[in-house]
């Protein structure tokens, strides 16, 4: 935990815990809502090949997990973790130009 709390910044068990929260309602979240989403454009199970099905999904997960980390962590007052968090997944993507760095 002590090398979380550091690795993250933060000094505060408290908010060492928001934080675990925040992480723990959005893999959750965004796993719920990126089925129905594939629903809605007509891609489910039982229509698509598993080795189409899956990939599909994992690819719309992310945007919606990184959508919701930062809502879901605004929520919860954390927004410049949960920001700079997602920041720092996107230039380990390689996509660090979707919010303006050239890294």
């Amino acid at each position: 935990m002590a090398s979380l709390k550091q690795k993250w910044g933060i000094t505060s068990n408290f908010q060492f815990i928001v934080i675990l929260v925040v992480f723990a309602i959005t893999g959750s979240t965004s796993a719920y809502i990126t089925r129905p989403v594939l629903e809605l454009i007509g891609i489910t199970k039982e229509s698509m090949h598993p080795l189409i099905y899956w990939p599909l999904s994992l690819i719309l997960i992310l945007p919606v997990y990184k959508v919701l980390l930062i809502i879901i962590g605004t929520i919860f007052l954390q927004h410049t973790f949960f920001w700079n968090f997602v920041k720092k997944m996107l230039i380990r993507m390689r996509l660090g130009f979707l919010y303006g760095t050239k890294k």
